[in-house]
């Protein structure tokens, strides 16, 4: 008998602690959610507002000096979307406002030269982060995001030893000479903007389909219908950057360079940097368009290459 009550006491214990465990477990996940106000704990998400602050919207916009009809409700939530999205990209944003002093020099005054509006340069923010390197996974190449067949009919070298979609100079003329084509077909910038995307004849055959010559009336592709207002966002970024909480105060600035003339064959572009009294890697930074070791050149074409004034800088 007394074994008998020593184990009935063992199983009340473990049962009663068993009890308590269970109601303890159920007040902690039934209890009201408070906010302490010493503690700076923030309670569990239920509908409110979040902390993070709403994008500042401007008032009124232009896109190569068309007006942006921002009255409109799909249009300034379109807008508004992209502005969320590339204020809150902080890495990508912050190097795209490193980079622009330095592409915006070469790329202005060729947009100015062709009769582009300027805002065209933030069409090539938003294709290629300002970054010549860049590539797609679809194959388009450079500052412009040019793809190898659209090169070749814009006059651009394309080969295992040279392409010019890499070529800042070359490839931003080779931009202005589409949008120019674009905007005298489409007879809007904003269109030709939307193009540039599409491609000419997609938006000519929308454009006909649903009887409207406005981009803003239009129903594209979310690619394309969301195309211009990126270009808008990151203008509107780009131009107030303290506004949308940017800070940026070491831009790369523009780098000198002098041009060597080269109008034969080349057997190797590292004797070629060593001669010019930089390292290949150097040579390669300012001619990403050299596409391999050496040149043949046959037809003696003349190119260009670029060389940085203070060499000291690389070494």
């Amino acid at each position: 008998m007394p074994k008998m009550k020593k184990e009935n006491i063992l199983i009340y214990t473990c049962l009663l602690i068993t009890l308590t465990n269970i109601a303890l477990l159920i007040f902690l996940v039934c209890r009201p959610q408070t906010q302490s106000v010493d503690s700076g704990l923030s309670t569990p998400f239920r509908g409110e507002v979040s902390a993070t602050p709403d994008v500042p919207m401007p008032e009124q916009m232009s896109l190569a000096g068309e007006p942006v009809p921002l009255n409109r409700t799909d249009v300034r939530e379109a807008l508004e979307k992209e502005l969320i999205v590339n204020t809150y990209l902080h890495s990508h944003t912050i190097q795209i406002l490193k980079n622009a002093p330095r592409m915006f020099e070469v790329i202005e005054p060729i947009l100015k030269k062709n009769g582009i509006p300027e805002d065209f340069k933030y069409l090539a923010v938003i294709e290629s982060r300002l970054d010549p390197m860049a590539v797609s996974y679809a194959g388009a190449v450079g500052l412009w995001q040019i793809m190898k067949g659209t090169a070749k009919e814009l006059g651009l070298e394309v080969d295992n030893e040279v392409d010019e979609r890499y070529h800042i100079e070359k490839s931003t003329q080779a931009a202005a000479d589409y949008l120019n084509k674009a905007y005298r077909k489409l007879g809007s910038w904003t269109l030709a903007a939307a193009s540039y995307n599409a491609g000419i004849n997609m938006i000519t055959k929308q454009m006909n389909i649903q009887q409207q010559n406005d981009y803003y009336n239009l129903l594209l592709g979310e690619e394309t219908g969301r195309y211009v207002f990126r270009i808008l966002a990151l203008k509107q970024i780009m131009n107030h950057p303290e506004m949308y909480r940017f800070r940026c105060d070491k831009p790369h600035p523009a780098e000198e360079t002098q041009n060597i003339k080269v109008n034969s064959s080349v057997k190797s572009w590292s004797e070629f940097a060593r001669e010019q009294g930089v390292s290949y890697k150097t040579l390669k930074r300012f001619n990403p368009w050299l596409r391999n070791t050496g040149l043949h050149n046959p037809r003696h074409k003349v190119y260009e290459i670029k060389i940085p004034v203070k060499k000291e800088h690389y070494r």
